[in-house]
């Protein structure tokens, strides 16, 4: 260290004496005030002339008793700086000199100023370990309990509700008298004890059988009780989301209730090779293979002690069950229902003044349905189905939340991705893609080397390691309406459309029109009967984890790269519910950017229009309703109300809370935000097509180009409608029966009206599609109530608004045509369309006949479908534009998850929506567009191309479309690209 020097006292200043210090302490000093400091707050010394003449300027600070002699002597510091130390130094100050000394220079010796300048830091370094130690162990033991209890989450939910049961049963005996249970609960509770004793009936018999079901086998393990509760459980869960009133279809549930036991048999199986290994053990086993068990076990244990969950799966693998397939799962599941109809039964609620006995009839039936195959033929089929009884139904959507919820979010961090099936959740089964059966697709991410993977696994990773935690004051707002009976903010109705009664007279007119009104009001309460049991299941999921610090959803893929998050409730992706109770854990100050960014955020959850206003303009409409915000804040259920007028009102509430923090708080900028503030694609897949095409105009219709506010397609094409529309009223209705249909929609052709159709005709939306879709939303506005009108006019507001699009976006759709005619070309060899994304993803389509296996079950003979060996030309075709689109917006994200991530942001992606804290909007900005930029600096056609000629050398292919000039780099000055 460099040599300092202290400036010594002012001249002609009067000596005080100090008081005489006790140098007998046990304190380490030393007798010494000179410091590397020169600060002229530190001229505390006072010194003697004898004392600067010595001989020696070490020997001045041999002793401290040297210095006592003289008339003035140095105040003695402790080593450490410590806050005593400090208060020393400033008391010193007060010291006068007292005749006059000469300013001198005094050079400091380098030994003590090193001498103390290390021991501080020494002493600091060894406080900020044992601080950094005392967190580490803190958060070690957190992430132990945390752990521990995620392991029992997935391992043990059966467990617990099989333990829920017997213990009520006991309940029940002791009382003599039945608890007050929730409707679904006191169903399953009654359904139990019956359903479990026919199992164990079952299992006993298959024992002693000569000639064994095919399930046999597999019926024996696992315990009666446990398999009685999934079975319940299941049938219930299909029976709540079915899109058939009261009815699953037999192969359906079959399937999926021996899925479920195939998956609970493999943990059970797991953790029993934990357990005390002596109940297992079996005559003829030698005594050596015994031995080489117990090590096994052990050892298992000892790993999961140590929370070694890998080394476990590794050390069982040899062990692990063979996976059943189809034909043992639906085989078993079968007969396990028809254990459940034989066992399960209701009863209407008994009127004490009647006299007949009781109404007992079975919940659940197994009976046939017939549909035609088209509308007006001939041809038929049948299909088996599970029907429950009314009874059952009743209740049922008010306390969906007493089921068995699996893949609930994670207390840790998932796994991170290392291979198609290792990743994710701890024990759940996890893959990495979603194929839907396809072994195709199976077998082509299996063999791809890991290396090739690492961009996605990182993204995957990167998404599930985004800590969420439940907005409680949202969620308290949520509660209190859905407990007033919903209908508002989105919420549905919890109460019934009441159905039409039959009219007296025989007119068949009247009785059409009452059958009509009927099936509709029935359609309608379906509906609303499985949007009330979603709605509970998500309150239910939000409800378990308001408490938490915070939770993790793992990610995977569909087949097309597209991430979403395993777990399918309550999840980003989901309703504005769900987004409006959920917010990162992590909270991070607003800053000055972000404030302004949250204000935008504001406006676009409002929309109405306003999202497509300028910036400014959406800062000057936030600031124009700052009352409706506060008042939304404040009395969110009690005052006017304004964010229920919102198109996004559950997270328009969540924003106005934050930013009315922010704006009384007195440092506005440092109030910690956990908001999510979204940036959106604007039109995302036409702009994955104009990036492609290089079209300037088509460029500057979705915002690739900078303007003064962003410019809005949807608008550009309705008044495109509108012009088509104007000219065909003009025609005469004799002569063109268009006229008519223009007369009636000119006035009702707006933004909305053709918004879906435009966002989803990149997609690859049929005319069928596109009809229904405007249906719709002719249907909302309620201006044409004749049902054949409505079709009729949908049919024509369909063909105008696909004919404008073709006009606006013609490079889009000479791209799309080429992607069709290459995926036609391989599909006439019978051959899928397969690609490899720029993240280096293999993509494979899954569109094949499927072939029909029939099997012979308890309940009847079931059809199962299989993966066939011929393609489907026209699927192929169609879809594969529009997967190929959705393939480079899932690359567009997952490469900018990974660049947030090293950049130190949290980050979120909803495919075309890309979330992150307030004050970090401006940085995400800027990756997103270079990342856009750099994914469209690949010659992404030209590759596709080549790998095509490549991998069929003997096909003709169409040549690649004719591109614009437009300059790519223009992206990075859009302030409304994404917005």
């Amino acid at each position: 260290m460099a040599s300092t020097a202290v400036f010594l006292p002012i001249p002609h200043a009067k000596i005080q004496k100090p008081k005489k210090l006790d140098h007998h302490k046990p304190h380490r000093t030393l007798p010494v005030l000179f410091t590397s400091n020169p600060s002229p707050h530190f001229h505390t010394s006072t010194i003697s002339k004898n004392s600067l003449s010595s001989s020696s300027f070490r020997h001045n600070f041999h002793s401290p008793s040297h210095s006592s002699n003289s008339e003035a002597q140095c105040h003695a510091l402790p080593l450490s700086p410590t806050n005593n130390s400090i208060e020393t130094l400033q008391d010193s100050s007060n010291i006068q000199v007292k005749e006059s000394i000469p300013r001198i220079f005094v050079q400091d010796p380098p030994w003590i100023s090193s001498f103390l300048f290390h021991d501080w830091c020494e002493r600091n370094r060894r406080t900020g370990q044992n601080v950094k130690l005392e967190f580490r162990e803190t958060e070690r033991r957190n992430y132990g309990l945390l752990r521990r209890r995620q392991v029992k989450a997935e391992t043990e939910a059966w467990e617990r509700m099989v333990e829920e049961y017997r213990e009520i049963e006991r309940e029940m005996c002791e009382k003599k008298l039945a608890p007050n249970l929730p409707y679904v609960k006191a169903l399953f509770l009654g359904w139990f004890e019956p359903l479990r004793e026919a199992i164990e009936k079952e299992q006993r018999a298959q024992r002693t059988k000569k000639q064994k079901a095919a399930y046999a086998p597999h019926i024996e393990l696992l315990p009666a009780d446990k398999m009685a509760v999934i079975v319940m459980h299941k049938m219930m869960g299909l029976v709540m989301m079915g899109h058939e009133e009261g009815c699953v279809r037999v192969v359906q549930a079959a399937v999926q209730i021996g899925m479920a036991i195939e998956q609970e048999v493999r943990i059970h199986s797991f953790l029993e090779k934990t357990k005390n290994f002596e109940r297992h053990k079996t005559v003829g086993h030698s005594q050596e293979g015994l031995r080489e068990k117990e090590i096994l076990r052990k050892r298992v244990k000892s790993f999961i002690r140590k929370k070694k969950i890998i080394e476990v799966q590794k050390l069982v693998k040899n062990e692990e069950i063979t996976p059943w397939g189809r034909d043992t799962q639906a085989k078993l599941g079968s007969r396990l229902i028809e254990l459940l109809t034989e066992t399960a039964y209701v009863q209407t609620p008994v009127n004490q003044s009647a006299d007949c006995p009781p109404d007992v009839r079975p919940a659940f039936r197994h009976t046939f349905k017939t549909v035609t195959k088209e509308s007006g033929q001939k041809d038929w089929r049948k299909y088996g189905v599970i029907e429950c009884d009314p009874l059952v139904l009743i209740g049922l959507d008010r306390t969906a939340k007493h089921m068995v919820i699996p893949y609930v979010p994670m207390l840790i961090p998932p796994k991170k991705w290392k291979g198609y099936d290792k990743g994710g959740y701890l024990f759940l089964p996890s893959y990495i893609m979603r194929t839907h059966g396809s072994r195709k697709q199976q077998d082509a991410v299996k063999s791809v080397p890991r290396r090739q993977l690492q961009k996605v696994f990182e993204a995957l990773d990167t998404l599930g390691n985004t800590k969420w935690r439940i907005n409680r004051r949202v969620l308290s707002v949520v509660e209190s309406i859905w407990a007033r009976g919903g209908n508002l903010g989105g919420l549905v109705d919890r109460e019934n459309v009441p159905l039409p009664e039959k009219p007296s007279t025989e007119d068949l007119t009247e009785i059409q029109n009452w059958k009509w009104n009927a099936r509709k009001a029935k359609k309608i309460n379906q509906e609303r009967h499985s949007l009330r049991c979603d709605t509970e299941i998500k309150l239910s999921v939000a409800r378990k984890m308001k408490d938490e610090e915070g939770f993790y959803y793992p990610h995977n893929l569909d087949f097309r790269g597209r991430a979403y998050p395993m777990h399918p409730h309550l999840n980003h992706l989901s309703s504005d519910l769900c987004r409006g109770v959920l917010e990162f854990a992590e909270g991070r100050p607003l800053g000055k950017s972000g404030l302004r960014w949250l204000k935008i955020q504001l406006a676009n959850l409002y929309a109405g229009g306003v999202e497509k206003l300028s910036y400014d303009g959406r800062l000057a409409f936030v600031d124009n309703h700052l009352d409706d915000v506060f008042d939304s804040a404040d009395n969110p259920l009690n005052g006017n109300r304004w964010w229920l007028t919102a198109e996004d009102p559950f997270q328009c509430l969540a924003a106005c809370i934050n930013l009315s923090e922010a704006l009384r708080s007195s440092s506005p900028h440092t109030v910690i935000s956990h908001l999510p503030i979204h940036q959106d694609g604007s039109c995302n897949g036409l702009q994955h097509y104009a990036a492609l095409g290089r079209n300037s105009l088509e460029a500057s219709a979705v915002n690739l180009v900078a303007g003064e506010k962003p410019a809005d397609v949807y608008s550009e094409i309705a008044a495109r409608v509108h012009e088509i529309m104007k000219r065909d009223s003009n025609k005469d209705p004799a002569t063109d029966p268009k006229a008519l249909l223009a007369k009636v929609l000119i006035g009702q052709v707006d933004r909305k009206l053709v918004k879906q159709t435009v966002m989803t005709s990149v997609y690859g939306v049929t005319y069928i599609g596109a009809r229904e879709q405007i249906k719709r939303r002719l249907a909302e506005k309620g201006l044409i109530t004749d049902e054949r009108l409505l079709f009729t006019a949908a049919c024509y507001a369909a063909k105008v608004t696909l004919a404008a699009l073709g006009e606006i976006f013609q490079a889009a759709r000479d791209i799309m045509a080429w992607l069709g005619e290459c995926a036609k070309v391989i599909a006439s060899e019978n051959q899928p369309v397969q690609w490899t994304t720029p993240l280096g993803l293999p993509v494979i389509q899954p569109y094949c006949k499927s072939e029909r296996h029939l099997i012979r079950t308890s309940l009847q003979v079931l059809a199962l479908q299989r993966e066939g060996s011929v393609v489907v030309i026209r699927k192929q075709r169609t879809a594969f534009p529009p997967n190929f689109v959705h393939s480079l917006d899932g690359s567009h994200m997952m490469m900018t998850a990974v660049a947030c991530r090293d950049a130190g942001l949290c980050f979120a992606g909803v495919h075309d929506s890309f979330w992150t804290h307030a004050c970090d909007v401006d940085k995400m900005n800027r990756i997103l567009r270079e990342k856009f930029v750099e994914l469209y600096s690949m010659p992404i056609l030209e590759n596709l191309l080549e790998s095509f000629q490549t991998s069929h050398p003997t096909l003709t292919f169409p040549p690649l479309p004719d591109r614009g000039n437009f300059d790519l780099r223009e992206v990075l000055e859009s302030p409304y690209f994404f917005n």
